[in-house]
């Protein structure tokens, strides 16, 4: 049976210590989540990648990593761009296309293309975010997170109803690709998405701030 996706997007929060007690909660209060049925992936910021990496590695934990961006270049004279020969150090996933990287940044779809194209060069495996069904997917993507703007962070999710019918128009649109649902998911709400037949996770944020909610999440999706 394919695996429920449980994504942690940390954003631009938590310095060193206050990742370490993250971690150290997440490590203590673990246990019931099912590993077998769920592939559960936290991305921090790009400084933090190192120190997950090594919690992770350090005390055999079940979790996998991801970043929150990549450049659009390779490796090269590029100040200030993590480049997807970087991020493989640490990471299986990385996270393309978010509405605030939209927004902020001012990242459009060819930018998003190339940088697709950069990750899976190196092994890296993106998380393609989309706003609504008519929004470009790559050729190369395989896993979306649909993420309407409106939900991001108000606390007022979309319903599991409109969010079945985005991700069955995307799978309709391009086969054999996961589609996951992002937008003010929490411990309560998340079973009614993931219980969709066409959701296969969910990408979560700021309830992923607080370990012991990400938990319950990830116990509950």
């Amino acid at each position: 049976m394919d695996k429920v996706f449980i994504v942690a997007n940390l954003k631009s929060y938590k310095n060193q210590q206050e990742a370490q007690e993250w971690l150290y909660s997440l490590r203590t209060n673990n246990s019931k989540i099912d590993f077998t049925k769920k592939e559960v992936i936290i991305c921090p910021p790009f400084q933090l990648l190192a120190d997950f990496s090594s919690f992770i590695k350090t005390n055999n934990l079940p979790f996998k990593l991801g970043a929150q961006n990549v450049s659009p270049f390779p490796e090269g004279a590029y100040t200030g761009e993590i480049n997807a020969k970087q991020l493989k150090d640490y990471c299986e996933y990385v996270i393309i296309g978010h509405s605030e990287r939209r927004q902020y940044f001012k990242e459009d779809d060819e930018m998003l293309k190339t940088k697709v194209q950069q990750s899976w060069s190196k092994g890296v495996i993106p998380i393609f975010c989309v706003q609504n069904e008519n929004n470009p997917i790559p050729d190369e993507v395989s896993i979306v997170a649909y993420e309407p703007v409106f939900a991001i962070g108000s606390g007022t999710p979309d319903t599991p109803e409109n969010a079945e019918m985005v991700a069955r128009s995307i799978k309709e649109k391009k086969e054999n690709i996961k589609v996951l649902y992002g937008g003010s998911i929490d411990s309560l709400n998340v079973k009614n998405f993931t219980s969709s037949s066409n959701l296969g996770g969910v990408l979560v944020g700021s309830a992923s701030l607080d370990p012991l909610e990400f938990i319950r999440i990830s116990e509950n999706a």
